[in-house]
């Protein structure tokens, strides 16, 4: 394994609460929070709460980040001015449905509940113009879908449908009594230019957090394919605690996170019932991958972590060691070798907890993270010239 190193140290910001649900995106102020003071070398842009996954809008300035909390929604970051704006407003020029497409979808999210996990963005034919997807959870586990014109000078939405997720005892049939008919959760969310949605389930009915962080196989990937029903588990993708995905530029393969084994795992879209090749994080557990122009980089919390008692095996039945903070890792992943570039990592802070994302604007890292209080950023680390 080849990794080469260069260190930074972050933390984060104080909270932003209000109201701007009552006006379109594009005619929204920034979200005026209280001052967000760089620390460690690291900035902040408040406003986004609980920013789990980003994606940035290609070749603008524009970053979407989700927000995995009732009402926190979609944001859009401004990454010059840094600045947050609500991005879905559910305001009805925001409303686009295609119920052909979508037929199963019972209508829009609700703003004020609407909690949006993994994101991805997909290139929609005319230059400008993107898919998003979004894990929904609360109100609607499902795949909400989203048209964004980039086109103008601000980035909008619209809603088109949505996918929801299987009930538990559909999708996996063959458990029995281990499944019921509630809805399974997601957590990540990719997608083929032909319209084919992929998802992560962490854990399958009947398989336990302790199982996930003890390497057994608890999750799947699920896919939906445009004019039918519903998702389908896709054989072959069982790992531990399947979490973030991510499709090769050329589509012809996708990359799961096993999140218990602390590995990507890479897979054939044609078949998936072998892995192709796979390859073991360095000192860290991979949440979250996402391609920044031809960079795949991963992110995630320490793999051991003394202030917080460990492992996340050994505290797995502590639920105040379980929340510690963990110090966490952004590093490169080439997909073609499986060899690893670490481009940051950080001791703790309080402030700054379940990083999930790293993604890269010109020679800026974006830092995403569960239990935050806005998106972190940071110079992208350089060699230094100088050592001797």
């Amino acid at each position: 394994m080849n990794i080469s190193l260069t260190v930074a140290a972050t933390a984060l910001l104080p909270v932003f609460t209000g109201n701007f649900f009552s006006l379109p995106a594009q005619t929204k102020p920034p979200l005026a929070g209280a001052a967000c003071a760089p620390m460690g070398g690291v900035s902040f842009v408040c406003g986004a709460r609980n920013p789990e996954d980003l994606v940035p809008v290609p070749g603008t300035r524009w970053l979407i980040a989700s927000g995995l909390e009732a009402g926190a929604g979609l944001k859009l970051i401004d990454t010059n001015a840094r600045t947050a704006r609500p991005f879905y407003t559910g305001d009805l020029s925001q409303q686009h449905p295609d119920e052909k497409l979508f037929a199963n979808c019972p209508g829009p999210p609700d703003p004020g509940r609407f909690n949006a996990h993994g994101i991805y963005l997909r290139r929609a034919g005319s230059p400008g113009r993107y898919t998003l997807y979004v894990v929904s959870h609360g109100e609607l586990e499902s795949i909400q879908v989203f048209e964004v014109d980039a086109s103008g000078a601000q980035p909008s939405p619209r809603w088109t449908g949505c996918v929801p997720m299987p009930e538990g005892n559909k999708a996996y049939a063959n458990l029995g009594d281990q499944a019921n008919s509630r809805r399974l959760a997601a957590n990540s969310v990719a997608a083929f230019s032909d319209g084919t949605i992929i998802a992560t389930i962490p854990q399958r009915p009947g398989t336990t957090n302790k199982q996930r962080l003890n390497g057994e196989a608890t999750g799947d990937v699920v896919e939906w394919k445009p004019g039918t029903d519903t998702f389908r588990v896709i054989p072959g993708t069982q790992l531990a605690g399947n979490n973030g995905i991510e499709i090769s530029l050329d589509e012809t393969e996708f990359y799961v996170v096993s999140f218990g084994e602390e590995t990507i795992v890479a897979f054939s879209r044609q078949d998936a019932l072998k892995p192709l090749r796979q390859s073991k994080a360095p000192g860290f557990m991979p949440d979250n991958l996402r391609w920044s122009g031809d960079r795949l980089i991963a992110a995630g919390p320490m793999h051991d972590e003394p202030a917080c008692g460990g492992t996340r095996l050994a505290v797995v039945d502590s639920e105040e060691l379980t929340r510690c903070h963990r110090g966490y890792m952004n590093a490169q992943l080439d997909p073609r070798t499986m060899a690893w570039t670490i481009l940051a990592y950080s001791e703790p802070n309080p402030e700054l907890a379940v990083v999930s994302t790293g993604v890269i604007i010109d020679n800026t890292l974006w830092i995403g993270a569960a239990s935050a209080d806005g998106v972190a950023y940071r110079p992208l680390p350089r060699a230094s010239t100088n050592a001797r």
